[in-house]
């Protein structure tokens, strides 16, 4: 599950109009007419309508949990959630002969072969679940 900080999200679009800023349709929801995410490291001009501080929702874990995928928006703008879970158990069922970094590497392919226009980050986690 991940939930984009995009300008288009009605709270986001709120916290950056009460900031003072602006969001644009300009290919795309943009903040200021330029930024397509509302959440960043960086982009200091950008402030106040663009912040560092990062959305965190804290999830119990289950046994069913496999693995976890840290990714930049260059790879979830391309590529579903659902379709990210499918490459990930296939590389770590063996369907692939591959394991959870060569799980990342993939779906870093996978954005850029998609063409993706961002930058890509990706990061699989494995977990262990035998102390749940």
């Amino acid at each position: 599950m991940n939930n984009d900080d995009q300008p288009v999200l009605p709270d986001e679009r709120e916290r950056i109009e009460a900031a003072g800023g602006k969001v644009i349709n300009w290919n795309g929801s943009r903040v200021l007419g330029i930024l397509a995410t509302s959440r960043s490291i960086g982009d200091h001009c950008m402030k106040p309508f663009v912040i560092s501080q990062p959305e965190i929702n804290v999830h119990g874990r289950t046994k069913s949990d496999e693995f976890v995928v840290v990714a930049s928006d260059g790879l979830w703008d391309v590529v579903s959630n659902s379709f990210v879970c499918e490459v990930v158990k296939s590389c770590l069922q063996g369907h692939m002969r591959r394991n959870h970094s060569d799980a990342a590497a993939i779906l870093a392919e996978l954005a850029m072969a998609k063409g993706s226009k961002d930058n890509i980050s990706v990061i699989v986690i494995q977990l262990n679940n035998t102390n749940i």
